[in-house]
């Protein structure tokens, strides 16, 4: 470089060293910059989690949670032992599938109709008892699957010697036809004395009018009980064609009365006039409160009474102030086992009508998480050997 140009740009050390830093500078903040730049073309990474992730975080946190499972007292399926306790079937089932999903649990007693109440205001996590799934019910809350299926059965108490005697004396049946017998007695021999009893000294032996009106209604008596007389018994013609007319017309009336005083004298006829739940109509009939029993008799218009408890209406219709129970076979029959076996409920029987099938299942609360894998472990118990002894245990059922 010429000595004129560096007169044109005189540059000292400090000067040099000046220019250095400057450069050192700018070139450190092109790279920034262009760190920068480079990040913002990146696209940023989003974590998505697969369905089994988001579930088992659900259940994880879920599993943290104490659920508060509601229960009403429902022998054989929920019970309290001496020491407070509860056992039965359905705690049995429950007892399963919480050990097997890891879900801690208290207890927590209700009424049948608050307890159906707690669970859709979702008062409570789980609804244990025996539980009918019902459209009704499905409209408040959900249900699992069923775990036990039964159907509806009429509670009615038999009548003993003397009630049996009562009830013959007091049958309208069975006077009604005393009554028409009488009647066809008292008209065939009083049709027999106007003919005969100025004739007839055989048949007419009495001399006052009381006492030959009495041999009448005799002869009526054994016309209608033995058959018609022999024709020749009779002295007058009118006499004797009215006996061949009435030959057959009482061979026929015999036959009649025969069959409709077996059907009467029947045992089951004797002791209740049910014979289908539509006989219900006829007779006062008790339910418990809230119960698919009382439903069933509210939708075909059966005036019942209601009780609390199964025990309540069981002991008024063994006391007589009700002539019959509706109530769910499986319960209404453990009942009466468990007291014949104290002493209890002795005339109390079962009868062998099966209507309106019920399937018990599980009350969850409407969109409950815990539905589809309570369902999955319901299903698995139901079909182990625990389950079948279980049954076994409780219903004496192969």
């Amino acid at each position: 470089m010429s000595n004129k140009t560096l007169m044109l740009f005189p540059l000292s050390t400090h000067s040099i060293s000046r220019l250095l830093k400057l450069f050192l500078a700018l070139t450190c903040l092109c790279y920034g910059i262009s760190s920068s730049a480079a990040q913002e073309e990146i696209p940023e990474q989003t974590t998505t989690s697969s369905p089994q992730t988001m579930q088992s975080a659900v259940t994880n946190e879920d599993n943290k949670k104490e659920l508060i499972i509601g229960t009403y007292l429902c022998p054989p399926f929920v019970m309290q032992d001496q020491f407070g306790e509860y056992t039965g079937l359905s705690v049995l089932l429950w007892q399963q599938i919480a050990e097997r999903l890891q879900l801690p649990y208290r207890f927590q007693n209700y009424p049948l109709k608050e307890l159906l109440q707690a669970v859709a205001n979702k008062e409570v996590d789980i609804g244990l008892s025996c539980l009918s799934i019902t459209p009704e019910r499905e409209e408040i809350i959900d249900f699992s699957h069923s775990f036990y299926e039964t159907h509806l059965a009429i509670v009615v108490k038999s009548a003993g010697y003397f009630d049996t005697f009562k009830s013959i004396i007091t049958n309208r049946h069975l006077l009604t036809i005393i009554g028409i017998f009488f009647a066809a007695a008292a008209l065939v021999g009083g049709l027999y004395y106007l003919l005969e009893h100025r004739v007839n000294d055989k048949l007419y032996s009495m001399r006052s009018r009381p006492a030959q009106l009495i041999e009448g209604f005799i002869l009526g008596l054994l016309f209608i009980t033995k058959g018609p007389f022999n024709y020749y018994e009779f002295k007058t013609l009118t006499g004797r064609v009215l006996t061949v007319c009435l030959a057959v017309f009482t061979t026929l009336f015999i036959a009649s009365i025969t069959a409709v005083l077996a059907s009467t004298f029947t045992v089951g006829l004797i002791s209740n006039d049910i014979k289908s739940p539509h006989d219900l109509v006829n007779v006062s009939t008790g339910a418990k409160t809230a119960s698919t029993s009382s439903q069933f008799l509210t939708r075909h218009s059966i005036v019942h009474r209601q009780y609390d408890t199964v025990p309540d209406m069981l002991d008024a219709l063994d006391r007589g102030e009700i002539d019959a129970v509706v109530g769910d076979d499986a319960i209404v029959k453990y009942r009466i086992k468990m007291a014949k076996e104290k002493g209890k409920y002795e005339k109390l029987n079962v009868l062998p009508y099966q209507f309106e099938k019920q399937n018990y299942g599980i009350a969850l609360t409407e969109k409950s998480p815990y539905e589809e894998s309570i369902n999955r472990e319901l299903l698995q118990f139901r079909q182990s050997n625990e389950w079948r002894n279980s049954l076994l245990e409780y219903f004496k059922i192969k």
